[in-house]
């Protein structure tokens, strides 16, 4: 079943989830909402493992945009999540997938599903492939790609690009760059003739206002939707995670089990991190914890889950430089209300009360 262009609002009951406010007539609306179908500039990063149906249905349905975290996942697993949300909601959503850290073969599977089930958007992340963007725009899906440098921004437009993704180095999981968000942003802003949405660090409204005030049509959060009761994060994660600061993070390769050499990833410090470095090529490689019947190894890249089991402080606990403005659980729908409420009400203030940009 292809998703199309969502008209109307939905209403609890049914199995559908009652939709956002309406905010068609407010700032907040951008033409990136008409490009995916949403009421919101508000998108779920597509976290692997973490953004599954249960916080793709919460976002969407309060009016923002959700992307399924697919990396490496089955075709099947891709089945039965977009099957998931459909079974809630009618509003459109999303998957992502990062093909650079996927074998060939699995990732002509995940290809091969998101055309069959006809979703309205895919999210590429690292090394971008012209013939694979084309393949998907042919089968009329949206192509959203994620990028760290003003170089890739133009190669991703040349490729076809329907939206750009402008990840700073403040965000959370891997991370293609080195510049902060308002410096990358502004120069991909003045360069792109696509829709920009702005990542990492962002957590409220004073962020979404700032980046639209810098000429980005929308805000990509993933920390903030980790503490939330939808995850799929593990709770020890989600405690530990609400507990730290922005100065517990750190940028570091060491988590490359599942991911090319070198990739840089923003986590928490933590006792793996804390390690020789060396250590962490070694082989064989270490397991510490399962996740339902797979092992999990120290320095590998899988954030924990709620099925994971094991020594779950030592995994790959991602988190970006807002968390310390991440300070309780919420539900996914009320902080996406409470963002777009912040937002709407900083950029109507008088000119000149508005807070500054995102460092």
């Amino acid at each position: 079943m292809r998703q199309g262009p969502v008209a109307g609002r939905f209403v609890a009951g049914g199995g559908r989830f009652r939709s956002g406010p309406d905010m068609t007539g407010t700032r907040l609306r951008t033409p990136l909402c008409g490009l995916l179908g949403c009421d919101l500039p508000i998108v779920l990063a597509g976290m692997a493992g973490i953004s599954r149906a249960e916080l793709v249905c919460a976002v969407t349905c309060a009016g923002g945009f959700g992307f399924l975290g697919m990396a490496r996942e089955q075709a099947m697993t891709i089945r039965s999540e977009v099957e998931a949300v459909r079974a809630v909601t009618g509003r459109p959503f999303g998957v992502s997938f990062v093909p650079a850290a996927t074998r060939p073969d699995l990732l002509e599977e995940e290809v091969a599903a998101c055309i069959d089930l006809g979703v309205v958007a895919v999210m590429l992340f690292w090394n971008l492939d012209e013939r694979l963007v084309a393949r998907l725009k042919d089968a009329g899906i949206r192509v959203v790609c994620q990028i760290g440098s003003r170089q890739e921004a133009e190669a991703a437009q040349r490729e076809g690009a329907d939206a750009l993704v402008v990840q700073g180095v403040e965000a959370g999981g891997h991370v293609r760059g080195s510049l902060p968000l308002a410096k990358l942003l502004r120069e991909v802003v003045a360069s792109s003739d696509v829709p920009v949405l702005a990542a990492g660090g962002i957590v409220d409204g004073r962020d979404l206002a700032a980046a639209l005030a810098m000429g980005a049509q929308g805000v990509v959060v993933g920390t903030a939707f980790v503490a939330s009761p939808e995850s799929f994060a593990h709770p020890d994660y989600k405690r530990i995670l609400l507990a730290a600061q922005a100065e517990d993070t750190v940028i570091t390769d060491v988590f490359h089990i599942g991911w090319p050499i070198a990739a840089k990833m923003r986590v928490l410090r933590n006792s793996t991190t804390a390690r020789d470095r060396r250590e962490a090529f070694r082989i064989p490689p270490v397991e510490i914890g399962t996740e339902e019947g797979r092992p999990i190894y120290r320095f590998g890249a899988d954030a924990p889950r709620r099925s994971t089991t094991g020594d779950v402080e030592a995994m790959a606990l991602y988190a970006g430089r807002g968390v310390g403005r991440v300070t309780a659980l919420v539900p996914a729908a009320e902080r996406v209300a409470a963002i777009a409420a912040q937002a709407e009400a900083m950029l109507s203030a008088p000119e000149g009360n508005a807070q500054s940009a995102p460092k």
